[in-house]
C-alpha cells in the first residue's frame, strides 16, 4: 500500500484500543499521523513513538471532542503540522457508563450522545475545508447499532446508530467534493475499552454468538514489526 506514504491522517481516541491500532498501522505505511487523545497523555506519546519507530511522522494533540471548540482545535492544529487532512478516522467514542433508562440524566447524556455524536460531526465539519478531492473520512460506529447493545446501553446503542445513518447521509454530501464517506462496525473486540463494562461471564456469552467462536482483534493479522498493545480480556462496547 505504498500510495498511502505520505498521506496525512487523523484518528481520534488514538491513544489505546482501536485507534492505537490504527494510528500505528498508517505509521507503518509511512503516513503523517496525528494522534489525538483526551486524558490518557501517556498512552498517546507511546502510540506516537510507535509511529515514527514504524516509518511515520506523528504529532500528538489533546482535546475532549465531546466540546465542538476541542473538535475545531484539534482539526486545526492537525491542519497547520500537516499543511491538509487526507483521512480522518472519527474513532473517538465510548459507552461513558451503562445506565438504566429510569437512570438516564441530562449529564449523562450530554457525555454519552456527546462523545459519540458531537466528536464525529463536529470534526468532520472542521476537517472538510482541509481536505481535497480523493480524501476519505472513516466513522466508528458498532454492532450495537445494529442489534441495540447489552443492559444500560441505550444512549450509547442510539448514539452508535446515529453514526451509522449520518455516515450515508454525509457520504452523499461529500460526494461532489469527490470525498469519500464509510464506516465501521466493530463486533466484540479485545481491547481495553471495555474492561469497566463487561464481566467475563458476559464476554463469553458475546463470544458464544460468533460463528467462529472467538472474539477480535484490533492487531492486523500480520503485525510485522509493529508492536501493538496485547489483548485483554475486554471488548468495544456493546
Amino acid at each position: 500500500m505504498d500510495d498511502l506514504k505520505g498521506k496525512v491522517v487523523l484518528v481520534t481516541g488514538a491513544s489505546t484500543g482501536i485507534g492505537a491500532a490504527c494510528a500505528k498501522a498508517f505509521g507503518a505505511l509511512g503516513c503523517k499521523v496525528a494522534v489525538h487523545y483526551n486524558s490518557s497523555k501517556a498512552a498517546a506519546m507511546a502510540v506516537a513513538e510507535a509511529v515514527e519507530k514504524a516509518g511515520g511522522e506523528a504529532l500528538v494533540v489533546q482535546g475532549d471532542l465531546r466540546l465542538t471548540a476541542d473538535c475545531e482545535r484539534v482539526v486545526t492544529e492537525t491542519a497547520k503540522r500537516f499543511k491538509r487532512i487526507d483521512v480522518l478516522i472519527n474513532n473517538a467514542g465510548a459507552l461513558v457508563k451503562r445506565v438504566p433508562i429510569t437512570d438516564v440524566s441530562d449529564e449523562i447524556f450530554d457525555d454519552i450522545v456527546g462523545l459519540n455524536v458531537r466528536s464525529m460531526l463536529m470534526c468532520t465539519k472542521y476537517a472538510v475545508p482541509h481536505m481535497a478531492r480523493g480524501s476519505s473520512i472513516i466513522n466508528l460506529t458498532s454492532i450495537a447499532a445494529r442489534n441495540g447493545g447489552g443492559p444500560g446501553a441505550s444512549l450509547y446503542a442510539g448514539s452508535k446508530g446515529f453514526v451509522s445513518t449520518a455516515t450515508k447521509s454525509l457520504a452523499k454530501e461529500l460526494a461532489g467534493r469527490q470525498i469519500r464517506v464509510n464506516a465501521v462496525a466493530p463486533g466484540v473486540i479485545t481491547t481495553p475499552f471495555h474492561d469497566k463494562f463487561s464481566t467475563p461471564e458476559q464476554l463469553e456469552a458475546m463470544r458464544l454468538t460468533i460463528p467462529m467462536a472467538r472474539l477480535g482483534s484490533a492487531r492486523p493479522t500480520n503485525a510485522s514489526a509493529l508492536s501493538f498493545t496485547s489483548p485483554r480480556k475486554s471488548c468495544p462496547a456493546m
